[in-house]
């Protein structure tokens, strides 16, 4: 109802802004009072304020006011369903984050795990291997003129 009435005055306001300005005569000879041609304009010289040009700085700020306020009218409001849907949105979001949260942290748990326990084995293999060895596979002697303990089957080594 309100918004109603508002749009009706920013119409008349509209149209009285129009024909208030269009019955404005020109302050200054325009062009020719740049080369010249109106000496008063170009001097600054000018008249009272009429009522006229009073009626178009009304009807201005009248067009500026319903303006605004019919800017506020048409900004949307959300009804009471559709807070509660936005609610539920942000619930749903919160606990799929979550979810994701978590199974990135299982994931660098798993990770975490499955690096100690390569290192692990490495260490084990670095252990099993005979001191003096080049290579992994233990091929080269331990020592000149003796020879290695053989492993055990769980991967350790033998005692000496």
């Amino acid at each position: 109802m309100l918004e109603n009435i508002i749009i009706v005055i920013h119409v008349l306001a509209c149209l009285a802004l129009i024909l208030t300005i269009l019955l404005q005569a020109g302050k200054g000879g325009g062009v020719s009072a740049a080369f010249g041609g109106g000496a008063g304009a170009a001097l600054g010289t000018r008249s009272a304020a009429t009522a006229l040009t009073k009626f178009t700085a009304f009807t201005a700020a009248t067009f500026m006011v319903t303006s605004m306020a019919l800017a506020i009218f048409s900004s949307p409001t959300a009804t009471a369903e559709e807070k509660a849907a936005a609610a539920e949105n942000a619930r749903l979001d919160a606990e799929d984050a979550k979810k994701a949260e978590d199974a990135k942290k299982a994931e660098d748990a798993k990770k975490a795990e499955d690096a100690k326990k390569a290192g692990d084995s490495e260490q084990g293999a670095e252990s099993a291997q005979p001191e003096g060895a080049s290579t992994p596979s233990g091929d080269a002697p331990a020592a000149p003129g003796t020879a290695p303990a053989p492993p055990k089957p769980d991967g350790t080594k033998a005692p000496e």
